[in-house]
């Protein structure tokens, strides 16, 4: 997938950078850890533990990693992951959200312009998988228009504990549609002059 810069209306989605690192630190010590409960690092002690979190799973297991920036500047993490070009999938992982990202339109939208991104570049297949424990994680999903598939049984060990993951995915023909619903709710007309939104996205456009 090519690092390019995403822009949108409430966000811009780039390609990490130490440079970012500083400013992460700082969005993540906001909350009280809890965002990382069912990831497999944090809480960072640190930027430098940051980067080196970044580095090693770009070197030794392919992730594609991109920060999340607002008005607050890097708010959180995300990427691309799992990559299977013969088949044409890839997996969106690794969701760091501060607690300057969650539950906001740039975080929606970020998530929009990620899954843009993979289509337009030719993917046929968009994954999202969660510890099956992760209500929110799963709530996300299927707001954003992923169809459940299934619970893989005792799939990995993270933390010490077993986990049973929840497996997601758009595919290339229901792309269109969940565009079309994404893209009718973070339109500016769907936001009142506060910035509250005037439809649900769990309503059908």
């Amino acid at each position: 997938m090519p690092d390019v810069d995403l822009i949108g209306r409430t966000c811009r989605v780039v390609p990490y950078d130490r440079s970012y690192a500083d400013g992460l630190s700082s969005a993540f010590t906001r909350g009280d850890g809890g965002l990382f409960s069912y990831l497999p690092w944090g809480p960072f002690e640190s930027a430098g533990e940051i980067d080196n979190v970044v580095r090693l799973h770009r070197d030794h297991r392919g992730f594609q990693t991109f920060v999340i920036a607002t008005k607050d500047g890097p708010v959180g993490l995300a990427s691309y992951m799992r990559y299977d070009e013969g088949n044409g999938a890839v997996e969106i992982g690794g969701l760091t959200f501060s607690p300057l990202l969650q539950r906001t339109t740039a975080a929606t939208e970020a998530m929009y312009l990620m899954m843009r991104h993979a289509f337009d570049g030719g993917y046929r297949r968009y994954e999202w998988k969660c510890d099956q424990l992760n209500a929110p994680s799963k709530r996300a999903a299927e707001r954003l228009g992923f169809t459940f598939e299934g619970v893989f049984r005792n799939a990995v060990v993270t933390k010490g504990r077993r986990r049973d993951t929840a497996w997601y995915s758009v595919i290339v023909e229901e792309w269109p549609a969940v565009r079309a619903r994404l893209e009718a709710w973070l339109g500016v007309e769907n936001f009142d002059e506060n910035g509250f939104q005037k439809r649900a996205l769990t309503t059908d456009i």
